[in-house]
């Protein structure tokens, strides 16, 4: 049975934790509303450009698209796997469900290439035995469209000099606050996914250009710009669910306190009913003792 003074080191200690989870949840929602305002920033330029792409399809009949569309056979050659995780743990159920999702594409294609962000991740699959493509050590922390850009040149490059014929992206979407494991194929890219029906409008855009050479440079900041979006949607979930992961430590410590607290009580006034009686019952002795003599 535990004593008064353990009770009284066990309510300080979950007393500091709580101060502890609670600057976590107030550090994670800050980093939220920041990540979020830096998406929406861009988000309008990545919208013109995907429009921009659809009139240079609707302009053209040129077969310009190949470099970024694929020839049919992204299935048969190697395919890379790019995972989002995060730096670190404390956040629910966050890394453990995107890292079920890419064992699963990964035991469909055991000769994938794995390229993974964030430490956690890399360290689960090199703890599984899982080879991870080396010289990808790129944080999961405070995600910019420079570090996008880098990520998009190097899977681009892997793409143009076939060492991977298709990537696919593994990440968590933050659909209106709540956390969704999604894949998507980053490369080779769906042509229909860009094409709108144009029934009646009068297109005639000219560019000084060569269509190609404008569709080869757009087609890559739409990538990198793709990449950013699914970094920024995945520290999104990540600081999400580290909110709720420390909200539900704060509720498991109010509780603790609570029950902590009722034992506490009853032990120090057991102590002092224990003190009253043994005064009492010496009292009564000396009075006893004194009426004899």
């Amino acid at each position: 049975m535990s004593t008064i003074n353990e009770i009284r080191h066990r309510i300080q200690s979950v007393r500091d934790t709580r101060k502890i989870t609670n600057a976590m949840y107030l550090i994670a929602s800050t980093k939220v509303r920041k990540a979020r305002a830096d998406l929406e920033r861009t988000r309008p330029y990545f919208t013109a450009l995907k429009t921009e792409i659809d009139r240079m399809f609707a302009v053209t009949d040129e077969d310009t698209q190949s470099l970024y569309f694929g020839d049919g056979h992204e299935d048969e050659g190697t395919r890379g796997l790019f995972v989002i995780t995060a730096d670190k743990g404390l956040a629910g159920a966050y890394n453990q469900n995107v890292l079920k999702k890419a064992q699963e594409l990964y035991n469909e294609h055991r000769d994938a290439k794995l390229y993974v962000v964030g430490e956690y991740g890399r360290q689960f699959f090199v703890h599984h035995g899982i080879t991870v493509e080396p010289g990808f050590d790129y944080t999961a922390q405070d995600p910019t469209l420079h570090r996008a850009r880098e990520i998009c040149e190097l899977m681009i490059e892997l793409y143009k000099t076939r060492k991977l014929s298709r990537v696919d992206l593994i990440y968590t979407d933050f659909r209106g606050g709540v956390e969704v494991v999604s894949t998507a194929k980053l490369l080779p890219l769906d042509r229909e996914k860009f094409i709108k029906k144009h029934e009646g409008e009068n297109l005639s855009y000219e560019y000084e250009q060569p269509v190609a050479e404008i569709l080869a440079r757009a087609m890559h900041s739409f990538v990198a710009g793709f990449v950013y979006s699914a970094l920024v949607d995945s520290y999104c979930s990540e600081q999400n669910a580290r909110m709720v992961a420390m909200s539900g430590a704060d509720k498991n410590a109010e509780e603790i306190l609570s029950d902590l607290s009722l034992e506490f009580n009853r032990l120090r006034q057991a102590a002092i009913t224990q003190e009253i009686t043994e005064i009492s019952s010496g009292a009564k002795s000396m009075r006893n003792n004194g009426a004899k003599s």
